[in-house]
């Protein structure tokens, strides 16, 4: 049987970073508030011309690096992301031009904050189908073009970056299981209302920015995500001790140490980077995994479990042997 494993990882975070006191010089908080309310402290902000597709790239090469491998050697790069470049091309396209890669299957995927996990249970399936040997997986985002700096609700939450990873076909386990779902009837508790075919502004004259029911999306968050981990352990026959590792969506600590507890698990084998990074949506799964990756914590062998949850409703898990 053939497996998808991972064979490198990797990350990018823009240099500038945006600390909660400087967040209370433009909107009313504090930083009281949003560290004990989301545990956020500081979030990394794009500069001016710096793309999605630049993080995406910066990533992709952390993650080729630590695999092996070349460009010659990708077939497939999927990009995980709900803040392209440009309407089209796709900004997969655009990193394979500027890795070399031209000529491989490159496209990107929209299901915001659980792109990544989207994309990896495609290139997954692509490898274990036996049509691609060597996948590139990238979630990117750069929310900070798309926020309201000053509605305190939304632009406090979210920063910028990308993470990859190098996926190779392998004889040994890697991704054992993958569960995606969506349902669109919540669209109007997280959303951008506006785009191409409905214009960029709607009927409230909003122009491109998030739109967001904090509490409703909390409660739906925690329970779906329960779901979701049950239905993963389940499909795989596994108690929730045998998890070693627990690497969540970055989006609020107290989601994190919700799903933490439902799986019986110490916070000590759970990866949090929210406190530094804010909530990357599509970049943010990854971005943890790269971090754990190359501070040690993560060791080869171990039994990894990755969720995550965002607008659309989407949300979604991937079960692995690292």
């Amino acid at each position: 049987m053939t497996y998808a494993r991972i064979a490198g990882t990797g990350s990018f975070l823009p240099e500038r970073i945006v600390t909660n006191a400087e967040m209370e010089k433009l909107v009313e908080t504090s930083d009281e508030w949003i560290a004990s309310r989301t545990g956020i402290r500081q979030r990394h902000i794009a500069a001016e011309g710096q793309t999605t597709g630049d993080l995406a790239y910066a990533a992709a090469i952390a993650a080729m690096e630590a695999a092996g491998v070349s460009a010659r050697d990708i077939e497939l790069i999927i990009v995980g992301t709900t803040t392209p470049d440009v309407i089209f091309p796709s900004t997969a396209c655009l990193v394979q031009h500027r890795l070399g890669a031209n000529g491989c299957a490159a496209f990107d995927v929209n299901a915001a904050c659980s792109g990544f996990i989207y994309a990896l249970t495609v290139a997954n399936q692509f490898i274990r189908a036996g049509t691609v040997k060597t996948a590139l997986v990238i979630g990117a985002e750069t929310l900070s073009r798309m926020l309201d700096w000053s509605d305190r609700g939304t632009c406090v939450l979210f920063g910028d970056g990308a993470g990859a990873v190098v996926l190779k076909a392998a004889d040994e386990p890697g991704i054992l299981s993958s569960h995606i779902h969506a349902d669109g009837g919540y669209k109007e508790l997280l959303w951008n209302p506006v785009g191409v075919s409905k214009g960029f502004t709607d009927e409230k004259n909003h122009g491109v920015r998030v739109l967001m029911q904090g509490r409703e999306v909390f409660k739906v968050a925690v329970k779906t995500l329960d779901r979701v981990v049950e239905e993963t352990l389940e499909a795989n026959g596994l108690d929730r001790h045998a998890i070693d590792w627990l690497i969540p969506h970055q989006a609020n600590l107290r989601i994190i140490q919700a799903t933490a507890k439902r799986l019986d698990m110490p916070m000590e084998r759970v990866i949090v980077t929210v406190d530094k990074h804010a909530n990357t949506s599509a970049g943010s799964v990854p971005l943890a995994l790269d971090f754990a990756v190359r501070s040690g914590k993560v060791q080869r062998g171990q039994l990894l479990l990755l969720e995550a949850f965002g607008g659309g409703f989407t949300w979604g898990s991937a079960l692995l042997r690292y």
